[in-house]
């Protein structure tokens, strides 16, 4: 497959891109390697959060809970919403939160990573930093969470699956389909 690095005409002008999805589908790594496909910056928005709190994200959900964290995350990805293109991964939560999805939809380019639970549990078994999984079984929580989600995350226009392959495929098939875009 050949790959492009040109930045899509229609993308020049609309801003950043931004990864939505599960966790554990590999948002902040396609992001990081679609950033530099496109030859743009590169943003995780949990990493900002924890700049702008100056703890982690587990410490946050631990000591504030989960709508502290959130409301966190909103200020943090409308700061990131500037206009500039550049690509921003977003936890697993952002986009279903009703004012951060409208944000997202009206002033980027949404960009749906999915992929099924036999991954996602893969992926999440590497790192013990989701607080949404302490203490539980993450097949379960991660089933019960794509039942919720995924028909919000379809609401972003491309949907790109991630599979059990390099995530170079994903960069390659989010290349495809901004191309593609209109």
């Amino acid at each position: 497959m050949q790959r492009n690095s040109k930045i899509p005409d229609n993308q020049t002008s609309r801003g950043p891109i931004v990864l939505v999805g599960m966790m554990g589908v590999g948002k902040s790594t396609v992001g990081r390697r679609l950033a530099a496909r496109l030859g743009l910056h590169f943003v995780d928005a949990d990493e900002e959060i924890e700049k702008a709190a100056g703890m982690s994200v587990t410490e946050i959900f631990q000591r504030y809970g989960e709508p502290y964290f959130r409301d966190g995350e909103r200020r943090v990805i409308a700061r990131l919403m500037d206009g500039a293109p550049k690509v921003i991964a977003t936890g697993g939560g952002a986009f279903m939160q009703d004012e951060t999805r409208r944000l997202i939809l009206d002033a980027a380019i949404a960009v749906w990573l999915d992929a099924d639970i036999d991954i996602l549990v893969e992926r999440v078994g590497r790192r013990e930093s989701r607080p949404l999984l302490k203490d539980r079984d993450p097949r379960i929580v991660l089933t019960e969470l794509a039942a919720i989600r995924n028909p919000i995350y379809a609401l972003a226009p491309i949907h790109v699956k991630s599979i059990a392959a390099p995530h170079e495929v994903a960069v390659d098939s989010i290349m495809e389909q901004l191309t593609a875009w209109h």
